[in-house]
């Protein structure tokens, strides 16, 4: 009864054979859009030809490689030339490409590089805005696929480098069309869960699979959070919109991990290395202290305070002697110029301070007298005037001229003839 069934690989390698016999599929001349590209070390390129209904793998060994003359990168339209044939290995059908012709950039890749202009001029991608990942987070958001890879990485990571911290998912698609919204929803949520660190992300896949890290709300709603953002979009080679955007790039989930938490052992080292430099810290003040004290103990004051006692006393006895000293001088400078007061003609005969005096006023009086023009008048002069002017010379006289003549008992006037 069981010999009617045949095995997988024996299926998979009549299928095979069947493909590889068509002269139809021996010589296939494909276009589309380059996606999730991968150049091996050995020089084979692995990469998938897809247009907007469809999709087929790829591969271009490096004996063929070598011919081409431009450098193939997701997103590039190109033509190219191959067999199809089937990889037993998985059973998938592929395209062995012997010639490959660039045919322009593809329309995914246009938009991601419009939307990446677009947000890196309204400041969304700013190092200055970037917010500082916590060192040693209490609290872990995870915005993911709730199965998967990328969970289980990034739960196993955090456990293994720093069990302390809780991890919060907040599942979400992140794959389709609903998968934007999804992830949306899911970074307004994690508002509510008092996190430090929100690690948003899933593991590798096309950049299909990944276009909604690409997305524009997606961005606009990363930038608005609150929540240090580290992006763990699994795809090492190629950016994402999301990476752009977040306060920290992971190429991985286990990347983000390790981003998001320490390590254990290297906190244990750094709290030793912190109590070893706190003891020194100690140690060194408290010898410092000693020191201080026993210079304290041995200052001559300390061993003999009555010292200080005795330089005072001795400098008040110093002091007191000057004072009594200035006070006999200050009293002799004052009697002596008291005596000397007393002595004086002035309170002896004050009447000679005023016959003095009243000799020089008289004296005054005398030669006032002499030099008065009213003495000289007496004597038997006049004095002439005209005009008020004194005349004193004939030269200033003319006919006519009307003179006062001033005499000892009063004034006449008379006219020159």
């Amino acid at each position: 009864m069981t010999d009617k069934y045949i095995t997988v690989t024996q299926l998979t390698r009549y299928i095979k054979y069947k493909i590889d016999t068509d002269n139809n599929l021996q010589e296939v001349f494909l276009k589309g859009e380059i996606s999730n590209f991968k150049a091996h070390t050995r020089g084979h390129y692995y990469f998938t030809i897809k247009d907007e209904g469809s999709r087929i793998n790829a591969i271009m060994f490096s004996s063929q490689t070598k011919k081409i003359k431009f450098t193939p990168t997701d997103g590039m339209k190109v033509l190219v030339t191959g067999k199809i044939s089937v990889y037993e290995a998985n059973g998938g059908y592929q395209i062995y490409v012997s010639d490959m012709l660039e045919d322009g950039v593809g329309n995914l890749y246009i938009a991601y590089e419009q939307l990446k202009q677009k947000l890196e001029k309204e400041g969304l991608f700013d190092p200055k805005k970037k917010k500082k990942i916590p060192k040693i987070p209490k609290r872990v958001g995870v915005i993911t696929a709730p199965t998967g890879a990328a969970i289980r990485d990034i739960l196993s990571t955090i456990k293994r480098r720093f069990p302390l911290t809780e991890v919060i998912l907040l599942p979400a698609l992140v794959q389709g069309a609903e998968a934007a919204p999804s992830i949306i929803k899911q970074i307004k949520n994690a508002e509510n869960f008092n996190l430090d660190t929100l690690i948003i992300g899933r593991g590798g896949g096309s950049i299909e699979d990944m276009w909604c890290f690409n997305d524009e709300n997606v961005a606009y709603s990363m930038e608005r959070c609150p929540i240090p953002i580290i992006s763990a979009v699994g795809h090492e080679i190629d950016f994402t919109i999301a990476d752009f955007v977040a306060d920290l790039r992971a190429p991985t989930p286990t990347g983000a991990a390790e981003m998001a938490v320490p390590n254990k052992l290297d906190v244990i080292n750094y709290i030793e290395q912190l109590n070893i430099r706190s003891k020194k810290v100690i140690k060194n003040k408290i010898d410092f202290l000693n020191q201080k004290l026993v210079e304290i103990k041995n200052k001559y004051v300390l061993r003999n305070p009555l010292s200080i006692y005795e330089v005072k006393e001795q400098q008040f006895d110093y002091i007191l002697e000057k004072l009594k000293y200035n006070m006999i001088q200050l009293y002799n400078q004052k009697e002596k110029k008291y005596l000397n007061i007393m002595s004086s003609y002035i309170f002896k005969e004050p009447i000679k301070l005023i016959d003095p005096r009243k000799n020089k006023y008289i004296q005054l009086l005398s030669k006032l007298e002499t030099l008065s023009p009213l003495s000289t008048i007496k004597r038997g002069y006049s004095i002439l005037r005209k005009d008020d002017k004194i005349i004193t010379q004939k030269k200033d006289l003319k006919k006519k001229d009307k003179l006062e003549i001033e005499l000892m008992d009063g004034k006449v006037n008379m006219e020159v003839i």
